[in-house]
């Protein structure tokens, strides 16, 4: 099949090959993907597994013999204080871009194709960020004080620096790792809701379904989901850009040349997104294979990252050709001598290993054999990972191994320890991913039916359909107030945060369709018979139907703007207190309330807060966690998460009546109709 779909992409005369191979239903895809949670654990598994915990287990030693001996254990010397340590931090933030630029920048730009690797490089962002996090808590020597990085009272009544970049990395990492987990546990919700409903072990349905939240997959819950998802999107694409960016301020605003560019911040994100997507193509050509995933991670998928690497890997090599210009344009000897060592000096071997690894190895993909070529991409995604590895490496050794004065030169030279502390990180990274790739769907479910054809609405014409009858009126006289309003007032209300259930014998009553068209029309036909407590449910988002139930836009915009504000408020009032009144410090001549230096932190504190407000809302406003319902009772509504559609009308409708309801509904061209006991 790989070759097939290799000879289709280089033929345009064909046209393109669908996003997902062999025409799969919906269940054929929830059995590809939930099959590596569901079987019993492959050799191939604990073939990665073992040697990644071992890894893990050598950063285990290191940083306990650090933490008792400290960091002289490392080949630090004076004038290379920052060296491994801060080239693997680097690294590893730069990994962790992929994911959200996967998850929300195509997402904001409507790229389908990130449906099939958008969850595997959201688990990547969170463990890249949890290898990248660990070494500036490791490195500060004295790690049993390393909360004074934070904002907390203490009771020597010091403050940190808010106007440090060192202190801005802290807040931004940190914040960048807190959205990214919402942003991966969001995606998951429905996903794990599909493992619940087809768990067969009761320990393992009670675990999936405690973090399931009790989904329900209505439209309703669709609704406010997918308003959470694009708020959480664009959060964080702005974010994406600043972590890397305050990242670079940690070089750029120092005086040391080589360090102090201002081409910094877009030079790392680009190298950041460069990597990140290497590292992605590393782990789904892996996965594709060992799981049998090549009909949902195609070829195409490939192609797509082979040219964004390619255009990220040219702007890295025009970044590099920049710096070389502006040290000479600058006239400034110190700038010159610095970049004519990297090339020339004791580490000119790793500055042309960068330069071949970054610059040159991506050429190859302006050909199309090449970005189609499993074995090419493969290579190639790992030789990039260590160009990038070498690139942080010579920024941040080369520019300090030669100070101003003969006398302070050295050499950096890496002892057994540094070694270890990297191969572990690589330990620490592989084992949680290998974990997850066991215990979690790795491809989004959902989002990977919404591609299918069929998932599309074709050709519902609202309520002239000439295939459908209409259906009967239910009585007129039925009660007519839903909670002191007319039924269908736009000003009926109730508590949107309190779960709320029918009292009485029965719950209501549950229709099976089969396909999102039918259920569209029969959604048109039951808003039509006037009925507000109702619902319908799909395995994911059908477009158009919270219109076809006459659903008024989510509440959950203006909750988030609500608590992105405030979350600015409180990040600008807390740096203006502690630089003017709580511990005013005198930095650089400059005046205590330099406003300015307060905007990064600022940002991120209102981004953390958005988000915040932009899950939980959207939990509060679909009434979740609710593990306990009437429709998990039913076994046909095990497969609202797979591949039926249902439409569920509650028995404390004004206009319910068990058997002109049933009626209805049975009118309207279902597979079947229950009566569910409350």
């Amino acid at each position: 099949m790989a070759q097939t779909e290799a000879e289709l992409l280089d033929n345009p005369v064909a046209g393109h090959p669908a996003l997902i191979l062999r025409s799969p239903d919906f269940h054929s895809i929830t059995e590809a993907v939930a099959e590596p949670v569901e079987r019993a654990t492959p050799i191939g598994w604990w073939f990665f597994f073992i040697p990644s915990l071992a890894l893990l287990s050598l950063l285990g030693v290191a940083v306990s013999w650090l933490f008792w001996e400290g960091i002289g254990i490392w080949g630090l010397n004076q004038p290379v204080g920052w060296a491994w340590d801060i080239t693997n931090f680097v690294f590893w933030v730069g990994i962790g871009h992929a994911g959200t630029l996967i998850s929300a920048i195509l997402f904001l730009f409507r790229q389908t194709w990130r449906t099939s690797i958008n969850r595997s490089a959201e688990a990547m962002t969170i463990f890249a960020v949890m290898c990248a996090l660990t070494f500036p808590g490791i490195h500060v020597g004295r790690v049993w004080v390393a909360y004074w990085m934070f904002p907390l009272p203490n009771q020597m009544g010091t403050w940190p620096n808010f106007r440090s970049p060192l202190l801005w990395d802290v807040f931004a990492v940190s914040i960048y790792g807190t959205v990214s987990v919402l942003f991966w546990y969001v995606g998951l919700i429905p996903d794990l809701a599909t493992i619940r409903d087809r768990a067969k072990a009761p320990i393992r349905k009670f675990i999936y379904g405690i973090f399931a939240l009790g989904w329900r997959g209505s439209v309703r819950q669709w609704h406010h989901y997918e308003t959470a998802y694009l708020i959480l999107a664009a959060l964080a694409t702005p974010l994406v850009l600043s972590v890397h960016s305050i990242v670079s301020m940690d070089f750029a605003v120092s005086l040391l040349p080589g360090w102090h560019t201002t081409v910094f911040p877009p030079y790392f994100v680009a190298g950041a997104i460069f990597s990140g997507f290497a590292m992605v193509l590393t782990l789904m050509v892996i996965c594709r294979t060992i799981f049998k995933l090549e009909h949902i991670v195609t070829l195409r998928h490939f192609d797509y990252m082979a040219k964004i690497m390619l255009v990220t890997g040219t702007m890295v090599g025009y970044a590099y050709a920049t710096e070389f210009f502006t040290a000479w344009y600058s006239g400034n000897p110190y700038e010159l001598f610095t970049f004519l060592n990297r090339a020339g000096g004791p580490y000119w071997w790793a500055y042309w290993t960068m330069v071949s690894c970054n610059v040159i190895s991506p050429q190859i993909f302006w050909f199309k054999k090449a970005r189609t070529s499993i074995p090419i991409l493969f290579t190639l995604s790992i030789v990039i990972n260590i160009g990038m590895w070498f690139e942080r490496f010579v920024i941040i050794v080369t520019s300090l191994h030669r100070d101003f004065l003969p006398s302070s030169w050295g050499y950096f030279s890496p002892t057994v320890w540094d070694v270890m502390c990297l191969l572990g990180s690589f330990g620490l990274f592989f084992t949680m991913f290998c974990l997850f790739v066991r215990f979690l769907p790795m491809v989004a479910t959902a989002e990977v039916k919404t591609v299918l054809p069929q998932a599309h609405l074709h050709g519902h014409s609202g309520h002239d359909s000439p295939d459908h009858e209409t259906p009967a009126r239910l009585p007129a006289e039925a009660p007519a107030l839903v909670n002191g309003a007319k039924a269908g007032s736009k000003w009926s209300f109730q508590l949107p945060l309190v779960p709320q259930l029918p009292k009485g014998p029965h719950y209501g009553i549950l229709a099976e369709f089969a396909t999102p068209n039918d259920l569209y029309r029969a959604c048109e036909r039951v808003r039509d018979a006037g009925f507000t407590k109702w619902d319908a449910h799909s395995p994911f988002p059908v477009h158009g139907l919270h219109k076809a139930m006459g659903l008024r836009r989510s509440l959950l915009p203006w909750i988030v703007l609500v608590m992105a504000l405030t979350g600015a408020m409180a990040g600008f009032v807390l740096q203006w207190w502690v630089h003017t009144s709580a511990y005013p410090l005198v930095i650089s001549g400059k005046p205590f309330f330099t406003w300015p230096a307060f905007i990064p932190i600022t940002f991120e504190v209102a981004v953390l807060f958005g988000a915040l407000g932009a899950v939980f809302g959207m939990l509060g406003l679909n009434r979740l966690p609710m593990h306990h319902h009437p429709l998990f009772q039913s076994k046909v509504f095990e497969r609202a998460s797979d591949d039926a559609f249902f439409i569920s009308i509650e028995s404390w409708d004004p206009r319910f009546d068990p058997s002109a309801t049933r009626k209805l509904l049975e009118s309207l061209g279902p597979r079947s109709v229950e009566l569910l006991e409350s």
